[in-house]
Parts: structure tokens; sequence; C-alpha cells
């Protein structure tokens, strides 16, 4: 394999240690690459063509991280590049072709040789440029490898290795940047982010998922330019946030998004949090609190087996947007005090306009915005005892939601109080065993009433219409405060409640 040394100019120093640990995990990475990918840069050469795989899978093979979905750059045109795939895939799209993108598939299944499917994108030379009153990135082809890098979102993504050969390209110095943790722009990144102003957002979430700081002429530049994101499809930078909130550390990126400015226009709300603590600091930093939930909850999420597998997007979002209705509903109380009186009906309409406006599914919204909603329904717990209906209620009003509520719950606690905070969990250990302890008696999780609509119909001689409506309501609520009463039972209930209503 040739060698993977960096290009060393005069005055940089010799490859730091860093840079040797890169390049030795990249040899094991790069020579483990699937033959098929290596027998499709023959195809392209043999047609007279150039190919490289490019970006994320070459920064991740210097990470020691391997993928089977592989992108690749070309001088071919898509016409071309497609009848290539074609020969060589099993399967092949041109859903992209319009950006230059053709991807294909060689499945598993037919090749002993491939343990898993081999899937990859390949996209002709090009640049993505913004006109200033257009959200969709106009595509120009471009003619060189070198020309292709340098319109790419950071160096460390700037990086290419052409095949069949393996021949490191690597013209903005990328693999330095990488050793030491840095998002730099290939070209001044003012005119980077003017091409395409998502890669201000592609900062913050490389730096969530990456843990690498943000060059600070590339922080400049985003500070400057941040209002340019807005003209920026909403679907976009939804996935961009996703992807951010989805990530190891989320909590860098946000910060970067928030100091940046960039969060006052794709997510206001998180902002408006750093409500100014007056001299007697009579409330804590609504801000900082959020992301110290947003950390509690990721560190509650499970394993793919658990009751919540991470990452877990709904639990994110609501982690971090619990509180953002407390800026709208904060009052100043006589004697010092700070309220904040229904902040979560409050922010649970926020999240839901917001949510709505990121155009997140109506599934996420709905139960993004219902966390918030409930999220304070455990406060006062351990205060008095719940009755058991109470606790019924919990469970049904959460519903789906109940194992994400828990784990809301117990993060919001992120008081510094040691026996405040043991208090606390205590208390939620013990709904959660009185939780348990219903739903072995009751099935909890499907409460209905004792009778249904049919059974309703028959006893009280009744059509279909509202009335029936109405008595199902009334022995639900019974179920919910008695509990279980039996058919017998209910069915005396229920007549006389007719009785009385007549």
């Amino acid at each position: 394999m040739p060698s993977l040394d960096p290009p060393v100019s005069p005055e940089l120093p010799d490859p730091s240690a860093a840079l040797v640990a890169l390049q030795k995990r990249a040899l094991s990475v790069l020579a483990a690459l699937p033959p098929d990918a290596l027998e499709l840069g023959e195809l392209f050469r043999a047609a007279g063509h150039e190919l490289a795989l490019v970006g994320g899978p070459v920064r991740d093979a210097f990470l020691g991280r391997s993928s089977a979905d592989l992108d690749f750059t070309t001088s071919a045109d898509p016409d071309q590049t497609q009848a290539i795939l074609a020969r060589w895939g099993d399967a092949h799209w041109d859903i992209g072709k319009e950006f230059g993108t053709i991807g294909a598939r060689r499945f598993a299944g037919r090749r002993a040789s491939l343990a898993q499917d081999v899937v990859v994108e390949v996209t002709t030379y090009r640049s993505d440029e913004y006109d200033p009153t257009s959200r969709k990135p106009q595509v120009a082809f471009g003619d060189s490898l070198e020309g292709d890098l340098s319109r790419r979102d950071f160096t460390v993504n700037s990086m290419a290795v052409r095949v069949p050969d393996l021949t490191f390209v690597d013209p903005f110095d990328g693999l330095t940047d990488l050793a030491a943790g840095v998002l730099r722009t290939p070209v001044d990144p003012r005119q980077s982010f003017d091409d395409d102003p998502l890669r201000m957002m592609r900062a913050a979430r490389f730096a969530a998922q990456l843990g690498f700081a943000v060059d600070p002429a590339a922080r400049e530049a985003i500070v400057e330019m941040a209002d340019r994101i807005a003209i920026v499809s909403a679907e976009r930078v939804r996935d961009e946030l996703s992807k951010l909130l989805l990530s190891v550390q989320p909590r860098t990126g946000l910060e970067v998004l928030v100091d940046t400015g960039l969060a006052q226009h794709v997510l206001p709300e998180l902002p408006a949090l750093r409500l100014e603590i007056d001299e007697h600091h009579r409330h804590k930093d609504v801000y900082e609190h959020s992301l110290m939930v947003l950390d509690k909850a990721i560190a509650l999420e499970t394993g793919p087996d658990g009751a919540v597998p991470g990452p877990d997007l709904v639990l994110r979002l609501a982690a971090l947007l619990h509180d953002i209705g407390k800026p709208r509903t904060r009052r100043f109380e006589e004697g010092g005090g700070v309220s904040f009186h229904h902040h979560e009906m409050v922010g649970a309409k926020l999240v839901a306009k917001r949510l709505k406006e990121l155009r997140f599914d109506k599934a996420t919204v709905q139960a993004v915005a219902r966390l918030t909603e409930l999220h304070l329904r455990f406060h006062g717990y351990g205060e008095g005892a719940w009755t058991d209906s109470a606790v019924r209620r919990y469970v049904t009003d959460a519903g789906p939601l109940l194992e994400r509520l828990h784990r809301l719950t117990r993060s919001d606690c992120t008081t510094r109080n040691v026996r405040k905070a043991a208090q606390l969990s205590a208390a939620y250990d013990d709904l959660e065993q009185r939780i348990a302890r219903l739903r072995e008696q009751e099935e909890l999780s499907s409460i209905r009433p004792d009778l249904d609509g049919t059974q309703i119909m028959a006893i009280l001689d009744l059509p279909p219409g509202r009335e029936v409506g109405e008595a199902y309501k009334y022995l639900l609520e019974l179920r919910m405060e008695r509990g279980p009463l039996g058919p017998d039972a209910a069915r005396e209930e229920l007549l006389s409640w007719w009785a009385a209503r007549s």
C-alpha cells in the first residue's frame, strides 16, 4: 500500500505522535476495505475516469472506524457513473442524480466473500452554492478532485483516498487538523459558509459528534453570518439538529449554537433560557439546568433491549426543551421569590410550535410536547401520599411515554443539596414500585371500564350515541378511582348513575 505520510512543508514540525497514531489506524482500516470497493475503482479507471473515497469514511478510517456505506467522488458525469454502477451492483438508484449522486448496493447473500452488504454513493466532482434569495443549493459540477475537496465543509472531511491504488490526497492538511481535534474550513470560512450556510450547523454537529473545537476564524465567521442560516430549508436544519442531539456529547454542539448566535435563528427558545441572574440569586440558570438535565437523561438511556434504547431523540428533545415556558411565566414575588406558574403548559405549546416549524414528524411533536406538559406531575408526591387513583392517572396520562417520563423526571432533579436529591430519588423509587405493584394487579397499561360500549347499550337499552359515550366515561372515572369493580358491581353503579341522571 502506498505511504499515508502527510505532506510536510519546511515551516511545519515533524508529524506528532497523534499523527503517527492516526496513520497506523488508517492503514489497518483502509487495508480492510472490501475488495468490491477496489474493484469499483478498477471499473472507473478502465472507463477513463477517476474515483476516490472521500469525506466521512476517510476521516473515520483515521479514527479507527470502518463503515459498510462508502462515499466516493468521481470525474465521471452522472450518466457515466450510473452505467458503471449498474454493472457493478446488485441494485442501484438515481434518486440524487440532479445533485450528481448515484447509489448502488452489493448484497452479502449473493457473495460468500461479503460479511455484510456494501453500499456506495458516487458523486460527480461538484460545488454547492446558494442564491441569496433561494433555499435550495445550486449544483455545479467540477473538473478535479482537489477542486471538489476545496468545496467541502471542513478540512477533516476534505481528505480522499484514490482507488484502486489507495493514494492519499490531503491538499488542505486535514490530517493535522484531525490530530489536533480542530474544525477548520478548507477555504476562507466566510466564502465556505456563504456557499452553503448549513455548514455553520455542521460545525456544531461535528463538535458534538467528534468532540472537536471550532477553529477561531470559523467561529468568528459564524458569529458574523449566523443570520444567513435563514435561507436554508427547515428540513435540512432539522436533520442537522437531530444528528447533533443524537451524538455522543450534544452539549458541546448546543453550546456552539448558542455561543455563536446560531441558536437564535434555529432554536431561539434555547438561548432565551439564559435568564439574567439578579443580585439576590433568586433562581438558577435555566439554560445550564436544561443542559444538565439533557446530560442526565442521556445517562439513563438503555441498551437495545432496554425500556428506552439510546440514543432516543424524543427523550433528548424533551430534556432540552422541558423548561422553555419559564421565560414567559417568570414572576418575581414579594419576599424575594421567583415563580414560574404553569410553565409546563406554556412550554408544551411552545415546544409543539417550534418542532412543527422545524418540520419534525407529528408523532415526535406530540410526544415531546406531552412529556413537557407532564414533567412536573411528580412534584409533590413525596410531600403527601398519592392515592392509587392518582398513580393510575399518572400511568394512563403518560401512556407509552411512561418510561421516558420516568427518566425525564429523575433527570430534572439537578439540585446540589445532597439531602434533597436523595429524598426526591427515594420518592420516585417509591412511585415506580407502586406502579409495578398496581400493574401486576390491574394491567395498568390498558385500563378500561369494567363494561364496554356494547354491554352499556344492552344494560341501558340505548342505541349508539352521545349518552353511551357519557356512560363509558363515567365508568372509566370510576375505574380510575376505585380500581377493578367486576361486571356485576359495575352494572349496579351504571344503573344508579343512569337513574340519578334521568
